[in-house]
């Protein structure tokens, strides 16, 4: 009986002293691995010195693949382990293989880190606004994680991946209704990736659902806008293809930024203008070698207007003249052209809209030769303040509604 006690003690003592080595020799592998594939990996990116490289030989993903070294010396080792039962080298064994998975698994995780990474690092250097790949780097993840959660159950279980896999098919229509949101999602990020709709770092505007500022960030689920007033608003991502929204990428790329706005006269300041009006308005030099032709052409008309009628011609209701609203229509137009912040390529337009009971709309249309906004605003700014300005020197007024404090000064005057 004490041999027998004597036996059994040995035994243990071997099994726990081979236990101990193991666990040694796992605890010291991985610092040592790291080292090692740290080291390796240093020399392999400066050799090849491209972008892929350093994402496949990231020290992150050197990190996590020297992770995998304890459970591999684990599984290999524990069989070499004398006099220890068979389920519980199978039980060992299938933990450390889990483990394995599990650590490969976040290797991968790290891989597809490292590629959103590098691509927005090559748009950044470029100048360029990086597409959205994120939702397609979080569905890889989503997939990998649930396959990998699936083999690492079936290594637990010592069963194979495909017996739980086959199980699943009976658990797809359960699986659609818990992943709607997440397929739908995606779905609309690949339509909004493939045909090149939203990147990060355009300016969108989508009203419905208050958001007016630039694209953060293209998630699986939702888009992130931060706001011009710096307030953050979070919208699905399969909202922005079921409902409209306005890209201003267009306008950015484009490189000019559209002006349009009007200037309301009051009607009762327009009229003719009379010959000194004419040679006054011919000291601005913008318009003098407009105002002489069309003094030239005007009185061709009126010499011809004259052979015609005779004496009705000294008429002025039947004589052709210039009018003070039509001559500042011309000076907008001449003002824009030399204005060197205005796009000289693309539409300049200076009209006239349907006269209302705020006046006469006078429209300019026109794009600046920047879409910075700041610099938008100040060149917009600078030429109304001067055409606002100058409206008295043709006999122009504004039109503005009366306040009570010009009822008040009328009433006064009055008195």
């Amino acid at each position: 009986m004490e041999s027998l006690n004597l036996l059994v003690d040995n035994r243990f003592v071997e099994i726990s002293a081979y236990l101990i080595a193991i666990v040694f020799v796992a605890y010291f592998a991985f610092p040592l691995a790291n080292w090692i594939i740290q080291h390796s990996f240093k020399k392999w990116r400066n050799l090849a010195k491209a972008v892929w490289i350093d994402i496949l030989l990231s020290s992150d993903v050197g990190k996590r693949i020297a992770q995998i070294s304890p459970s591999l010396i684990i599984q290999i080792s524990i069989e070499l382990v004398p006099y220890i039962s068979g389920d519980v080298v199978a039980i060992i064994r299938n933990v450390a293989v889990a483990v394995t998975i599990l650590y490969t698994i976040r290797v991968l995780l790290a891989i597809l880190d490292g590629v959103q990474e590098a691509q927005f690092l090559a748009a950044s250097v470029s100048d360029a606004k990086p597409k959205a790949i994120k939702s397609y780097i979080q569905l890889g993840k989503i997939v990998l994680i649930a396959l990998g959660a699936i083999v690492i159950v079936s290594a637990l279980i010592d069963r194979s991946p495909f017996i739980l896999l086959s199980g699943l098919g009976a658990m797809s229509a359960v699986l659609l209704i818990v992943f709607k949101d997440t397929l739908v999602s995606f779905t609309a990020g690949l339509q909004l990736t493939t045909n090149d709709m939203l990147r990060v770092g355009d300016w969108i505007e989508m009203p419905q659902v208050g958001a007016d500022g630039e694209v953060i960030d293209i998630a699986l689920h939702t888009v992130t806008i931060q706001n011009w007033d710096n307030t953050i608003t979070a919208i699905p991502t399969w909202r922005l293809m079921s409902e409209s929204f306005k890209n201003w990428r267009g306008m950015s790329d484009s490189g000019g930024r559209r002006i349009k706005k009007t200037l309301l006269v009051d009607a009762t300041s327009i009229s003719f203008l009379g010959v000194e009006d004419v040679s006054r308005l011919m000291e601005i030099s913008l318009i003098n070698v407009y105002l002489n032709e069309k003094s030239k052409s005007i009185k061709v008309d009126n010499d011809h207007l004259e052979k015609r009628i005779g004496n009705f011609s000294t008429n002025p209701s039947n004589q052709r003249r210039l009018t003070n609203l039509g001559t500042f229509r011309a000076y907008v137009n001449l003002y824009l052209a030399a204005n060197p912040n205005i796009h000289k390529k693309m539409t300049r337009i200076v009209r006239l809209l349907k006269p209302s009971s705020d006046g006469v709309p006078l429209e300019i249309y026109c794009f600046t030769t920047t879409t910075a906004w700041a610099d938008y605003e100040s060149i917009q700014s600078d030429i109304f303040e001067h055409l606002l300005a100058i409206l008295p020197e043709f006999g122009l007024r504004t039109y503005q509604k009366p306040s009570g404090h010009d009822l008040k000064s009328s009433f006064i005057s009055h008195e």
